[in-house]
């Protein structure tokens, strides 16, 4: 009976990669085209195989939430693992405070209301009002100027403030996704660009891949994309049937 139960689970979460925006597809296998183009032309090591394969979970974990599917609790969390292993490498310590919050804020609680996630989200999203504008925009900054101090003090990090306005956005738009405030788009694609200043500065300096670099562009567009196709925005719920998202 457990097996037939835990069948159904797994049958279940590969469902939830279907019914997508055709966009989402079409952005995933661009990216896994071009990831594996990078892979094919780098030394295989340790650090790129894991990297490649956090990219390319990473890719389908936000087109799954653009999609609000659940199983982005999933491909987040390994994700995360492989994400950490890079931003170890990279002595990018901040990215990797940045994926355990990921996991605290959007894979945990995912995994753990798996069943109940895609419907809840859909139907109880919210956007900001003057109040929260302004509480996530201090909260921001006040990250951005705690965490750049202390991981420049304390560790070996060669690239400390670009880390912190990078761990600062994303860490306040995880928070925002947890929430369920559909706001958390304009963060997203904002750490989406300076993820992309991180990890393109790294791998100028010689301390990671390109494909980080690659994959925060990814991400960006997946941002933008979000803002007209996904059911976090009144023009992707209006594709699906769904009631308008109100203050």
């Amino acid at each position: 009976m457990q097996t037939n139960k835990n069948e159904n689970y797994f049958v279940w979460l590969w469902n939830q990669l279907k019914g997508w925006p055709i966009q989402n597809y079409c952005l995933w296998f661009f990216a896994f085209g071009f990831q594996l183009a990078i892979l094919l032309q780098t030394k295989m090591t340790s650090v790129t195989v894991i990297t490649f394969i956090g990219t390319l979970l990473g890719t389908l974990c936000v087109l799954a939430i653009n999609a609000t599917k659940a199983i982005n609790g999933w491909l987040g969390l390994i994700s995360a693992a492989c994400f950490i292993y890079a931003g170890w490498s990279a002595k990018n310590y901040l990215s990797i405070f940045e994926q355990i919050a990921y996991i605290a804020t959007l894979d945990l609680p995912v995994i753990l209301a798996v069943k109940s996630w895609n419907n809840d989200t859909k139907n109880h999203l919210r956007k900001f009002g003057a109040k929260e504008w302004v509480i996530a925009i201090v909260g921001t900054l006040a990250i951005y100027l705690v965490s750049g101090f202390l991981i420049g003090k304390f560790t070996n990090d060669p690239r400390p403030w670009i880390d912190a306005i990078s761990f600062a956005i994303s860490l306040t738009a995880g928070i925002m996704c947890f929430m369920r405030y559909n706001n958390q788009y304009f963060w997203w694609t904002a750490s989406g660009i300076f993820q992309l200043i991180l990890w393109s500065v790294t791998f100028a300096q010689g301390d990671s891949t390109l494909a980080m670099a690659v994959n925060s562009l990814i991400y960006v567009i997946n941002d933008i994309l979000a803002f007209t196709v996904s059911p976090w925005f009144n023009m992707g719920r209006r594709r699906e049937g769904l009631k308008e998202i109100k203050k």
